[in-house]
């Protein structure tokens, strides 16, 4: 008998719902990754004083990304572009630090960044 481990962790396969915006927003979006803050604009947009760790953070994203785009849509006179541009720049940020965490051997899952 040996004393190693039989399981394996693997690094799960994340495929969020893709989201299909106009490309001058996508560019933007990713054009802004070099300039995100973490702390500082994370909190800034989801007004909040904690920050989530990745894996609760993109549903908050999603769901204000998902109001601006709406609004967007509808010409609403309180569509604001650069909040909207900064939703997508922490969208795929986070994205990227989730696909990113490591994997707790203990419990199969991705340990908080």
């Amino acid at each position: 008998m040996t004393m190693h481990s039989n399981i394996i962790a693997f690094q799960p396969v994340l495929r969020p719902e893709a989201i299909r915006r106009p490309m001058t927003l996508i560019r933007a979006a990713r054009a802004g990754q070099q300039g995100w803050r973490r702390k500082r604009d994370l909190r800034a947009l989801l007004r909040s004083d904690t920050l989530p760790d990745p894996q609760r953070a993109l549903p908050l994203l999603r769901d204000l990304e998902n109001r601006q785009n709406k609004a967007r849509l509808e010409g609403a006179a309180d569509y604001d572009l650069r909040r909207h541009v900064m939703l997508l720049i922490a969208i795929l940020a986070e994205t990227r630090a989730l696909r990113a965490a490591p994997i707790s051997r203990e419990t199969g899952s991705q340990a908080r960044p």
